[in-house]
Parts: C-alpha cells; sequence; structure tokens
C-alpha cells in the first residue's frame, strides 16, 4: 500500500466505527479542501452514499463560490444537508478579539444544531497539524454537557480502540483526517479527482490557502494556479496554513478559549 492507501483505509475505518458504533451521528461540511476530502472517504467508505446527513454550520459570511459549491454538490453527491444559521455577533463573548467573535458564532450554532437534533456524534475534518491546540486531540474525543473540551484530559487510543460510553448528555467529535497533513490532502486531492472550490487556485497573483469567512479570511501571494503548483509551492514554504486566518493573528489564547469552549 501506499502512504495515502494507508489514509485513506485509515479514515474509512474510522468513519466505519462511527457509523456503528454512535446512533445519531452527522459530519460536518465546512465546504473547504479538508471537509470535501472527508465527505469523498464517506462516499468510498459507504460505497457511493453518505449514510448520515451533513451539516453546514452557516454564518452567512462564506465567499459566494463556496455557497454555489455546497447546492452543486449536494445534487450532485446526493448527500442529505443540514443547514443550520449561527446566532448573531451580539451573542458572543465581548472579551475575545474581533475575528475570535465572529468564529465563536460557529460554536454557538454548532451547539445549538446538536442540540436541536440530539446529535450524539459529529465528524469533523481537523487535522494535528494545523495548529497546535488540535494536536492535543483525539480520533473520537469526549465532549462535555455544553460543548466544552478538557484538552488536558484526553483519553488514550491504543491499538485504535475507541471509547464511546460516555456519559448521558455528552456526545462525541470523531476526527477522520487527524492523521493526515496538508501535503497528504493536496496529494490525495489530485489522486482522487475531488471537487474544490476555486478560490484555493491562483488568479492574478493570489489564492487562499485556507477558507473561513470572506470578512476574515485573507489571501496569500500565490502564482499556484494547478494542483501540482500547489503541492510544489507547500514543498518549498515554511508559512502556517491558517496564516491568512485573522483569528489566528489575534491573542495567543484565543484559538485555545475557542477550542476548550467547542469550536470546530
Amino acid at each position: 500500500m501506499t502512504h495515502l492507501d494507508q489514509l485513506e483505509s485509515q479514515s474509512v475505518y474510522i468513519l466505519r466505527e462511527a457509523f456503528n458504533r454512535i446512533d445519531r451521528l452527522a459530519m460536518l461540511w465546512s465546504l473547504g479542501k479538508d471537509s470535501n476530502v472527508m465527505v469523498w472517504l464517506a462516499r468510498k467508505a459507504f460505497f457511493g452514499h453518505v449514510p448520515f446527513p451533513v451539516m453546514h454550520v452557516d454564518t452567512g459570511k462564506k465567499f459566494p463560490e463556496m455557497y454555489a459549491f455546497r447546492d452543486r454538490y449536494t445534487v450532485e453527491w446526493k448527500l442529505n444537508l443540514i443547514r443550520e444559521e449561527c446566532p448573531p455577533i451580539e451573542e458572543t463573548d465581548p472579551t475575545l478579539p474581533p475575528a475570535a467573535r465572529s468564529a465563536e458564532r460557529k460554536t454557538l450554532g454548532l451547539r445549538a444544531a446538536i442540540a436541536k437534533h440530539g446529535f450524539k456524534g459529529i465528524i469533523a475534518g481537523i487535522r494535528r497539524d494545523e495548529e497546535s491546540v488540535r494536536a492535543k486531540e483525539r480520533v473520537f474525543s469526549p465532549r462535555g454537557d455544553s460543548g466544552h473540551w478538557d484538552f488536558r484530559d484526553q483519553p488514550p487510543e491504543f491499538w485504535d480502540y475507541f471509547n464511546t460510553d460516555l456519559p448521558a448528555g455528552t456526545h462525541l467529535r470523531v476526527h477522520p483526517l487527524l492523521h493526515w497533513t496538508e501535503r497528504d490532502i493536496w496529494r490525495y486531492i489530485r489522486r482522487e479527482g475531488i471537487p474544490l472550490v476555486d478560490l484555493y487556485f491562483a488568479k492574478n497573483g493570489k489564492r487562499y490557502r485556507s477558507l473561513g469567512d470572506a470578512d476574515i479570511t485573507f489571501p496569500m501571494d500565490s502564482d499556484a494556479a494547478t494542483l501540482d503548483d500547489i503541492i510544489a509551492e507547500l514543498d518549498a514554504t515554511t508559512a502556517p496554513e491558517r496564516a491568512g486566518r485573522a483569528m489566528d493573528r489575534e491573542t495567543e489564547d484565543a484559538f485555545e478559549r475557542l477550542r476548550a469552549a467547542g469550536y470546530m
């Protein structure tokens, strides 16, 4: 097996374990490259059909190209899409920096969606190499009754044994891409021909390396207009993946506070 085959096999195993062991399961679909890979893997794991809903927790501030992508591939991939709106900025923590407050809308929106639909498991497309706090995650990560995450007390996961025995009122976050890297994602996209929002590809000397809300996400200087170009660019750069996210430029603990409170 190649490296990509091994990654794919592990992710398929995680998705099947989650579906087999967790009642009322949903997959988050942010419309970015990682979540598109995750949906693609779910279609592979279940022979072309995603057997649980995909949920877009919508801030209303995504790029128009992202909404167009969502509407097209919901139909083409025959997805059961749940769209849930986020609350207004006024309901967020006023002590957070501005971009983090905007991002916290997704935390509150997700918390409300979980309560509304009674989900016991949420599949999310985070990776350990994205951000230092996410490096502390587990594949099957327990969340408290309010969605909070105790990153100092994570359960062991020896020999791919995942604990799904949780107290009432809690849920699990399942991370089938946790062991992937950004380069793995792009190489897999190239191998599989996975569709993407075209904002990832350079136009007029700019492209987006990470996609979020349009008002707090910024492009980078780049001439990488093809998948091969992007992979070559990543091989040569030392800049962090989320350098274009305004939230990551704010106070050092803002992201950790959001993640502890249930941020995706």
